[in-house]
């Protein structure tokens, strides 16, 4: 039976050891980053080595695979793809067009993916960034206005789908306030619970089919003033599953980001008992990988529910010609000057 982690692993290939932890942790799925990628046939490689420990040759594999600064695949192996914001500046142009431009975007990404079989991208970003918040959203947002991140979000869904590959959107339910950088300490938001549900939260609860979402370390004090929606059972319930009604598989942000204190095991504990349906640890190290892997549980209940009606969304791509699609989204791009 898989239980309720994502792993990374150290390097790109893997060690002894780490085929033994996998085999006896067997995680739901991995995550890659750009530490363990050199081209496509050693990432074909490490993906097929790591489905082998857990029996599963669809297996999730996850990646930041954004656009802008947020992208394990770079050049020259692969093509740079634009920052979110890049659309948005086309969307004041055209809506029409910027949509366009997002979806055939997002399926040259899952062409990339699908190609090294990457079955999984941490996108699309929904945070409403505000001024004056911290730039770890910045222009990995589509804009400042929540209507255009919802059209720019739902063609990205739609995109990365079409092109085999399942959508996680992030960081929920909202990050764009935040004063902090979460990979370094906790943010904390004070705005009142109505302006939340009225900016922040909308463009969750529009886009709530999403199969897959990420949580926030975010705490905000109008609705749980002690924990980080992470590890906040009331956040979890009544505004993720509840007032933006997310039904999809529940992933924590990565457990050995500062924002969250504590040993692992505790972290663990914490977001499995707030309702995260799945804990996600990312830096490959074992003593901490060893440490999660104490207290994940099997993945039974909703939980495996969830997961598997996330991956019964998984398709084989239609016949897609990438050189088309980049002619057209280069086209498209020149609109918003």
């Amino acid at each position: 039976m898989r239980t309720r982690a994502i792993y990374g692993c150290a390097g790109t290939t893997l060690d002894a050891a780490e085929r033994d932890f996998f085999r006896a942790a067997q995680p739901w799925g991995f995550i890659l980053f750009a530490r363990n990628i050199v081209d496509r046939e050693q990432i074909r490689s490490l993906v097929a080595a790591l489905r082998e420990t857990v029996g599963d040759d669809r297996a999730p594999v996850l990646i930041d695979q954004e656009g802008g600064r947020v992208a394990r695949l770079k050049p020259p192996g692969w093509t740079e793809r634009p920052a979110a914001a890049r659309f948005g500046a086309v969307y004041g142009a055209s809506h029409e067009a910027a949509a366009e431009a997002v979806y055939l975007n997002a399926r040259l990404i899952a062409h990339d993916l699908a190609e090294l079989g990457i079955n999984v991208d941490c996108l699309p970003v929904l945070d409403v960034p505000i001024e004056g918040a911290d730039d770890v959203i910045g222009d990995r947002a589509f804009a400042r206005d929540a209507a255009a991140i919802i059209d720019l979000g739902r063609a990205q869904i739609e995109g990365l789908m079409e092109g085999g590959v399942l959508p996680v959107m992030k960081h929920i339910p909202g990050h764009g306030r935040a004063t902090a950088d979460s990979h370094l300490a906790l943010p904390r938001v004070t705005t009142e619970a109505e302006e939340l549900s009225a900016t922040d939260f909308v463009t969750f609860r529009s886009l709530n089919t999403c199969p897959l979402a990420m949580t926030a370390h975010v705490v905000y004090e109008a609705i749980d003033p002690q924990r980080p929606a992470t590890t906040s059972p009331k956040v979890i319930r009544d505004v993720i599953r509840g007032e933006i009604g997310f039904d999809g598989l529940l992933i924590s942000d990565d457990l050995s980001m500062n924002a969250l204190d504590g040993p692992l095991s505790v972290r663990t504990k914490a977001a499995l008992f707030a309702g995260c349906d799945v804990v996600l640890h990312c830096n490959g190290r074992m003593d901490e990988m060893s440490e999660v892997a104490l207290e994940v549980k099997e993945l039974d209940g909703p939980a495996l529910r969830r997961a598997q009606a996330a991956l019964s969304h998984l398709s084989v791509p239609d016949a897609f010609d990438p050189a088309a699609a980049e002619a057209r989204l280069t086209e498209l791009l020149s609109i918003g000057g």
